[in-house]
């Protein structure tokens, strides 16, 4: 332990820790702008300096090391004047439209402007360096240059926890800016739109590209049948909006939110998982029993839900292409049923339907434009969007009454709520695809495989399976591994045990985000660990607390076999629910 006096408190603190995790431990705040705890620490904004009795200049208490006997001093006037001048300096590059910003009473620059309270008129106006320059170039993610403050978190994520590099520091001095190098838009280069730099700017200067007056437009048009689909991650997230602890189930109210919008049918994407589960557990097996007749077929197959993932393997692991699932994500899946079966039992034109999907994902918004899926959803809006929707609607969502969904897409399994967090594609799949093999109850205590689940970057499960059906007689006592990543960082290690022949595993699957969809893009922020964690928890809350909890099991989609899609992997199946990928540079 560390003994040290911050404030003219005395404290103790485990050694190898900096100042600023000192103080937040023992209840003094330092205010801090670029630093991200477990993310981001570079001290670079010189916002969280303090007074360090022996040290020559203010240090940065994000950076610096307690020590031994160190006096520390957080709020002198020096350390407060620096503070304001470095604030100041920082707004004097900022386009200051802050009422009609999309961060207005969100945004972190404005919190640390009322924490520092400034509130003369800034003394350093001048000309501005990047006002006006906005990359709206793809359909997912904007960037407005002369709202960022260079803190760099954007380029920590996109380089460090992604992998993918794309965001960096360019030019010096007045010339400076975040972004892809020579000016480059983000739709040149192989972004996979995951949003993960929206999740932590600190400002609006990285933002999911908005579709709310497209919505809008859509529920006001008489000719349109909205139809709003909603992911599982959504309701473990959106209560955060409202006040709500980080980890409350709102489901209820969510569709009783979406009613008052003015939607004619709210649809859960929880149906569309289930039928996720048995298309591609089909193909799986399928695979499968073609390696045990001795044909050459790829394996591990690969997960093909997370749209950011995908983009990710189409850039950087071309050849692979053919270790995907072909199954469309379960949003995609449920857009192309809304258009080509629902529509047909109301008697309308499926041009007359509306499908909007509300996700955790800002990847999504771009994986509708794709050429191979453009027919199936016109739009979606994150649960940050949505949450802006409700707010401007009036409605108060707290005073909501619990509602369902509407039939034909509304009844979903246990099996289904868990694809919203990293392994629970993996854990639904093997509930279903243990059972098929064997004809017996899947072994897993209360139906979890433990070792997938958590938000361990990599995890992995080896089952053997035992008096297996004639058909499968070749797994008959053979261990068979499965492996789980989340984040793309993590990703690239499974890919390239596939890519050197060394994969020891049958079945993969793969999130973009950081924990799953639970932190993705377009979710409220912050995304910390403890919040990851209380999302997580409700997620598993929301399938243990369900009768139905395996996706073979679910009623409506045995029904929308019996009278629509014949059966898993079948012909008008792969037509509707199957798609292909795309090799990029």
């Amino acid at each position: 332990m560390i003994s040290l006096t911050i404030n003219n408190k005395k404290i103790q603190c485990k050694e190898n820790i900096t100042i600023i995790e000192a103080a937040k431990q023992n209840g003094i705040n330092i205010p801090s702008f670029c630093y991200l705890e477990g993310v981001h620490q570079i001290g670079s904004c010189r916002v969280c300096v303090v007074e360090v009795e022996g040290a020559k200049t203010l240090q940065a208490s994000c950076m610096a090391k307690i020590r031994e006997g160190m006096v520390v001093k957080t709020n002198t006037e020096k350390v407060r004047k620096a503070r304001k001048i470095v604030y100041e300096l920082l707004m004097s590059d900022h386009n200051q439209n802050c009422l009609i910003c999309s961060r207005n009473g969100t945004c972190e620059f404005q919190e640390l402007g009322e924490s520092l309270q400034i509130t003369e008129e800034n003394p350093f106006e001048g000309e501005k360096s990047k006002l006006g320059v906005i990359d709206n170039s793809n359909p997912s993610i904007e960037r407005d240059l002369s709202k960022c403050i260079l803190c760099r978190r954007c380029v920590t994520v996109c380089n460090e926890i992604q992998g993918i590099g794309v965001l960096n520091p360019q030019n010096r001095g007045f010339s400076a800016f975040i972004g892809p190098t020579e000016e480059f838009e983000l739709m040149d280069f192989n972004c996979t739109y995951c949003g993960q730099c929206t999740t932590v700017c600190p400002t609006s200067a990285l933002k999911e590209k908005s579709y709310i007056t497209e919505v809008w437009n859509a529920i006001n048009d008489p000719k349109k049948r909205v139809v709003v689909q909603t992911a599982p991650a959504v309701r473990a997230a959106l209560g955060e909006e409202f006040g709500y602890e980080p980890g409350t189930l709102v489901t209820g109210k969510m569709v009783a939110a979406l009613r008052m919008l003015g939607v004619d049918d709210v649809f859960d994407t929880n149906f569309a998982a289930d039928l996720t589960i048995l298309e591609e557990g089909t193909e799986f097996l399928g695979r499968v029993k073609k390696f045990l007749g001795g044909e050459k077929v790829s394996l591990p197959m690969i997960t093909s839900c997370s749209p950011g993932w995908i983009k990710y393997i189409e850039h950087n692991f071309p050849e692979q292409l053919d270790h995907l699932s072909t199954c469309k994500s379960p949003h995609m899946m449920l857009g192309s049923l809304a258009k080509n079966y629902y529509a047909k039992e109301l008697k309308i034109d499926k041009k007359e339907m509306y499908v909007v999907s509300i996700m955790p994902c800002t990847a999504k918004k771009f994986e509708v434009t794709r050429d191979e899926m453009i027919d199936d959803v016109d739009v979606v809006l994150t649960t940050r969007e949505f949450a802006k929707m409700i707010k401007d609607a009036g409605i108060e969502f707290t005073m909501l009454q619990n509602e369902e969904f509407d039939t034909p897409f509304g009844l979903s399994s246990g099996a289904a709520d868990i694809f919203g967090t990293t392994g629970g594609v993996m854990e639904a799949a093997l509930r279903t695809v243990c059972e098929i093999v064997t004809g017996r109850d899947a072994p897993f205590e209360n139906l979890h495989v433990e070792s997938v689940m958590g938000l361990e970057s990599i995890k992995e499960a080896a089952l053997t399976l035992t008096n297996v059906l004639p058909e499968y007689e070749g797994l008959e006592g053979k261990e068979i591994k499965v492996a789980v990543a989340s984040g793309l960082a993590n990703a690239r290690v499974l890919m390239e045990q596939i890519e050197s022949g060394k994969s020891p595993y049958l079945f993969i699957e793969i999130m973009a985000c950081p924990g799953g969809c639970i932190s993705g893009g377009g979710q409220p922020r912050m995304t910390t660990e403890e919040i990851r964690i209380k999302r997580m928890n409700a997620i598993y809350r929301e399938d243990e607390n369900k009768k139905l909890r395996k996706s073979h099991k679910n009623s409506a989609i045995t029904a929308i076999y019996k009278t629509f899609l014949e059966e898993p992997n079948s012909h008008i199946s792969h037509e509707l629910l199957h798609t292909h990928y795309v090799k990029r540079d």
